[in-house]
């Protein structure tokens, strides 16, 4: 499966996608908000603001950018883990940069590290097991395993099976415009009359249509054919997941054509509501446990470290 992937609560359409948990953020610019998913997806915050003047160009990528989700005027209470032994966390198996098999035959990925730390930081035994995405949430129910982390975008449907941990991340979403035509912020009024390509149906269109309603639509029924249309000159812009854009600006299918033009976008109501770890209902015990440990690996750098381990072109 291509790193280019979005988080999907099923198999088929799992869109990756976490604002900030609660309103704070290390990432200078990125307002409080809420995140993206086009299949699944948190109050809308409004529209940018309108302004007379024409955007300034830019000429520079802006420096990697690494994004908080944890507030620290809010550091969670250290709850009682005298209880935990071992957490059995439940991942998938083809879904790089965050689940993989390492060249040693083990899982591996930026979801399978963070497991680990989570586990170092309470101070218990982890295993890591791989299963099809599809499978995760029957095998969480049937006690074959205890906590789920596998990209899985929390949604109204899922919250209905599992309990989620706050989120751990979200996937923004973002423009892309070619090199010479990057712009450092993008606002409604901007893109007046431009044409930009967006995948036909996705949650990214809805909110352009929705937030940018001079701007030219032009959808397009896939990934390859989005970015090709950049490529050749076809649309001014392209909109979507920042994840994977990002790994298409910084590998050789790009042709180094092309750069994030604007910030992240993150509205809750178009995007979802983040990405968490799944737990059994009612397991109040692993989920408190598992936030706590989430909150103290940021607040050591340990999660710094490990975004930017994974990924070297920031979706931020």
């Amino acid at each position: 499966m291509a790193p280019s992937q979005q988080a999907k609560s099923s198999k088929s359409a799992r869109s990756l996608l976490t604002g900030l948990a609660v309103g704070a953020c290390l990432l200078a610019g990125l307002p409080d908000a809420e995140a993206q998913t086009p299949a699944k997806q948190p109050p809308p915050p409004s529209a940018p603001q309108a302004t007379p003047q024409a955007a300034p160009r830019a000429a520079q990528a802006a420096p990697q950018a690494v994004p908080g989700f944890w507030d620290p005027r809010r550091r969670p209470e250290r709850p009682d883990l005298s209880r935990l032994t071992v957490i059995r966390f439940l991942t998938e198996t083809d879904y790089p940069p965050f689940n993989f098999t390492g060249a040693d035959g083990n899982p591996a990925g930026f979801n399978v590290d963070l497991a680990r730390s989570l586990c170092e930081e309470i101070k218990v035994t982890c295993t890591v097991q791989m299963r099809r995405f599809e499978t995760l949430v029957d095998a969480l129910s049937s006690n074959r395993g205890d906590a789920i982390i596998a990209s899985m975008a929390a949604s109204p449907q899922l919250r209905a099976r599992v309990d989620f941990t706050d989120p751990y991340y979200r996937v923004p979403a973002r423009f892309v415009s070619r090199k010479d035509a990057v712009m450092p912020e993008i606002r409604p009024e901007y893109l007046e009359g431009k044409k930009v390509g967006v995948i036909a149906g996705s949650a990214h269109e809805a909110y352009l249509k929705a937030m940018f309603t001079d701007a030219e639509l032009h959808p397009y029924p896939n990934d390859d054919a989005l970015r090709t249309a950049l490529r050749k000159g076809e649309v001014d812009f392209i909109f979507g997941d920042a994840i994977s854009l990002a790994f298409w600006i910084n590998g050789t299918d790009s042709g180094d054509c092309c750069a994030f033009s604007g910030g992240p976008f993150v509205e809750s109501r178009f995007f979802g509501e983040g990405i968490g770890i799944a737990v059994r209902k009612g397991n109040d015990v692993l989920r408190q446990a598992l936030n706590w440990a989430l909150f103290r690996v940021w607040e050591k750098g340990r999660y710094t470290d490990l975004w930017l381990r994974y990924f070297s072109v920031s979706p931020f």
